[in-house]
């Protein structure tokens, strides 16, 4: 200890002593203070030094907590309806998959696909990342800032043309946003898509069970468009549901918990970008944003999703909502079977079977505050 305190010094050895026991107590202190804290203490050190330590801690919890009426809301539940006009869009759209490019003779049309030599200068020299060789552009795609692709149109194989363009002023690029540029295009070939006959060979190719006609396609479109139609009126149901249910209670937040609630959500959108290769800084300059506006807008969510937890907990409590470990072993094998993974990893992913049956008694409330009875 000597040969440490002379080489470290003394305060380190009291501040680590100082971190063990803060640590050793937290746990205590929270059973004595009979609280569930949303975030992080703040912990204040009063006294420290060889003989004496004190400190304080102060948590951050949600408070006066008043249920109001949760059930019969009145909202009413949409059913999804499906027009004529969505079937025959959705079946251009399949079709549109299975059509052919082809070379064509004759001038650009709109959908057509230009393959193309392009260059890219402003004042007369050539700018970074404005140069392309036979590229593949669909004309319509809207894929080139404003005029490049319809200045195409009318071109046929061979030609040469120089459009004179400007960059719109909110692009991403600050050299470029908002100035005059020349592009130099040379067409190398063009393309048209031809699409295919609904034959029996079109029907064979789509190797959808029981589809075998027109008429049968159109069923089976009908159907996926009503049930993905519905899923969303049954999402925006559950979610007028809770906030009508939000709205009749009475409950105390403090800003803290909605700072922390916002941070914890910008950090997992970011994970997210990261795993996605893009970091922080590409992402601001993309969405011309900041950490700080990103994270003042998403307070809004956080302060909804606070609210939801509590409206929740306390329905589960009111209700007497339980979850049996039978209910809990078949939510395991539900998701094993979903995601096709080991059931043991399903476990893993929420941390214990008492997470599931928590996640299960919520699942219950939601549906007590949305069944109108």
């Amino acid at each position: 200890r000597s040969v440490f305190e002379k080489h470290y010094g003394k305060g380190d050895i009291i501040m680590e002593a100082a971190d063990k026991v803060i640590n050793d107590r937290y746990d205590s202190a929270l059973k004595e203070a009979g609280i569930i804290p949303e975030i992080e203490p703040k912990v204040d050190l009063i006294k420290c030094d060889d003989d004496n330590l004190e400190f304080s801690f102060t948590f951050i919890a949600v408070s006066n907590i008043e249920l109001g009426e949760y059930k019969n809301l009145g909202i009413k539940k949409e059913e999804a309806k499906v027009t004529k006009k969505e079937i025959e869009h959705e079946i251009d759209h399949i079709i549109d998959n299975y059509a052919e490019i082809v070379e064509k003779d004759g001038k650009i049309k709109n959908k057509d696909i230009a393959i193309i030599d392009f260059e890219g200068f402003k004042d007369g020299v050539a700018f970074e990342g404005g140069k392309g060789e036979n590229y593949q552009l669909e004309i319509g795609s809207n894929s080139f800032i404003p005029g490049f692709e319809e200045g195409l149109i009318g071109l046929s194989k061979g030609d040469e043309k120089d459009l004179e363009l400007t960059f719109p002023k909110d692009y991403h690029s600050e050299e470029l946003k908002g100035k005059d540029v020349v592009f130099k295009v040379k067409i190398n070939e063009v393309k048209e898509r031809v699409l295919p006959k609904m034959d029996k060979e079109f029907f064979e190719d789509l190797a959808r069970d029981n589809v075998e006609s027109k008429e049968d396609l159109e069923r089976e479109v009908e159907k996926e468009i009503r049930e993905h139609k519905q899923h969303h009126l049954d999402e925006d149901y559950t979610f007028k549901a809770l906030d009508k249910a939000v709205s009749n209670m009475k409950i105390d937040i403090e800003d803290e918990m909605i700072d922390a609630e916002a941070n914890a959500m910008y950090d997992s959108y970011m994970e997210k970008l990261k795993a996605q290769g893009l970091s922080e800084e590409i992402y601001f300059s993309y969405a011309n944003t900041t950490k700080e506006d990103m994270i003042k807008e998403m307070k809004k969510e956080a302060d909804k999703k606070i609210k939801y937890r509590y409206l929740l907990n306390e329905v589960v409590k009111k209700e007497n909502i339980k979850a049996t470990d039978k209910e809990a072993e078949k939510r395991v094998n539900e998701l094993a079977e979903q995601y096709n993974i080991d059931k043991d990893q399903v476990i893993r992913e929420f941390g214990n079977m008492e997470v599931i049956k928590y996640d299960i008694m919520i699942g219950k409330a939601v549906e007590v505050i949305k069944s109108n009875k």
